[in-house]
């Protein structure tokens, strides 16, 4: 075979084993949802208002639904738009998001900021992976932010990209950080407060040994990352998303000096995630109000820049234009959990993997809750959801096989938590990657070899405890 013929044959096989589009697997993953309602019988456990006022399962009061009408195949389509609309929030907040930045970016605040880094951190990338991925886990951890950190992808890739990295590397940070901020949750209220709350504890009670374990799991997730940064920066061709052009930024150009109308923007900017991270820990906000946050802070840039309104008007609105592929991720995700909660299929499910669990060594049996909150959390992407759902199960589980609560507990963060970096139900996984335009393909080669060093971790980290009485 001559070079020109193997040349021709390699390119014709990259064609055809050529990764579909995120969109293309999230509609595949939904079409299997569709087929387990359809071979898994449907059930479901009786439930009860808890002291909280929350609706929680009953433990063995699992029951199979008879006759359960089986799922139209026409409910493939219309969970669509149903999903985009349960899902709206969300939706709504990253459109947002994507218009206001736009509108800081035109002010060209942003490159100022940049080349200041770059100059300070340009010779360090391995401390800048360091601090941001403490950080963002910090951030996680305690106030279970997530959803907030969207903001900053676009500054990162940027940041990267100036430094010799990849956007794979930038959306690392983001994304490995605050995956391990919520399963190592030192005061996450949204799954720590929770699930404790079920299983009948004391709020962050316990918080000693998941301190213990904070940095070790981010020491783990920064060498991971960095490790893959490395080999970017020594061969520009192993990046993964080396090729994707959705994933590559703007060329790189000088960027401008400092000004004063520049630091006005960056600390109007500032200002609004210390109003943001306020608003979520005192007040109460969640999308609506930050959604308005960010609304406002497009406002208040486009005076300080003494841009035209019309101006405004225009950067925001293809800003907005330029996430609605992320906007459409987040609706299919969410309409994979909705299609196996039509079927009645969750709680099924859910009683099939908790029942092996019967009669096993406890610290073999606390890794086994590890491995179920894991798989779980592929139908159930919310933390929240999830704690409401398996912790009435898992926890007199654990009570007949002498796992302290505790234990229990810490085995649904590590599963919801570490696995939120992977699953493609997470809609808010989807949205970071679809706004750095990572193909879901590649990112899951980026981040599951990751996933299985910390399930490993943890796994240590739940039999030292069951081994020492955590509770």
């Amino acid at each position: 075979m001559t070079e020109e013929t193997h040349s021709t044959a390699t390119e014709s096989t990259k064609a055809v084993f050529k990764m579909p589009h995120t969109l293309v697997l999230m509609f595949a993953l939904m079409i299997l949802a569709l087929v387990m309602t359809w071979v898994l019988p449907a059930g479901e456990f009786q439930t009860e208002v808890n002291e909280a006022g929350r609706e929680v399962v009953i433990a063995n009061t699992y029951a199979v639904i008879e006759d359960h009408p089986k799922m139209s195949p026409v409910s493939l389509f219309t969970a669509v738009p149903r999903a985009l609309g349960q899902a709206q929030d969300i939706i709504f907040f990253v459109l947002l998001i994507g218009g206001a930045l736009a509108v800081i970016r035109d002010t060209g605040a942003i490159d100022a900021l940049l080349g200041r880094v770059i100059v300070r951190f340009g010779s360090m990338p391995g401390l800048l992976i360091f601090i941001g991925i403490f950080m963002f886990a910090f951030g996680a951890a305690t106030i279970g932010m997530a959803v907030e950190y969207i903001p900053l992808a676009g500054v990162l890739i940027a940041l990267c990209v100036a430094m010799r990295m990849d956007t794979m590397t930038a959306i690392g940070m983001i994304v490995v950080g605050y995956g391990i901020g919520y399963g190592a949750a030192l005061t996450n209220p949204f799954t720590l407060v929770i699930a404790q709350n079920v299983a009948e504890l004391q709020p962050i009670s316990g918080w000693e040994y998941r301190v213990l374990w904070y940095l070790p799991f981010v020491l783990i997730g920064v060498h991971h990352v960095w490790s893959y940064a490395k080999k970017v920066q020594a061969d520009p061709t192993c990046s993964l998303v080396y090729g994707v052009d959705e994933a590559q930024p703007p060329e790189h150009v000088e960027p401008p000096s400092m000004t004063a109308t520049h630091l006005l923007v960056l600390i109007s900017a500032f200002a609004s995630l210390l109003i943001l991270v306020w608003g979520i820990t005192q007040q109460g906000w969640y999308l609506t109000e930050l959604s308005a946050l960010f609304v406002a802070l497009a406002i208040l840039v486009g005076l300080i820049a003494r841009l035209k309104f019309d101006r405004v008007a225009i950067v925001f609105s293809k800003g907005a234009a330029e996430l609605a592929g992320t906007a459409l991720l987040i609706g299919f995700a969410r309409a994979i959990s909705l299609l196996l909660e039509d079927g009645m299929v969750l709680h099924t499910i859910v009683n099939a993997m908790a029942t092996p669990l019967q009669g096993l060594p406890a610290q073999v049996a606390a890794v086994g809750m590890l491995g179920i909150q894991s798989i779980m959390n592929i139908f159930v992407a919310s933390g929240s959801g999830q704690a409401y759902l398996t912790m009435p199960l898992m926890a007199p589980i654990g009570d007949i096989l002498g796992i302290e609560r505790q234990v229990t507990v810490l085995a649904f963060l590590y599963g919801d938590g570490f696995m939120n970096m992977i699953v493609p139900t997470n809609a808010v996984l989807m949205g970071i990657i679809g706004l750095a335009g990572i193909p879901y393909t590649r990112w899951f080669r980026f981040i599951f070899p990751l996933i299985i060093k910390l399930l490993i971790a943890g796994s240590i980290a739940l039999i030292i405890a069951v081994q020492i009485g955590y509770s």
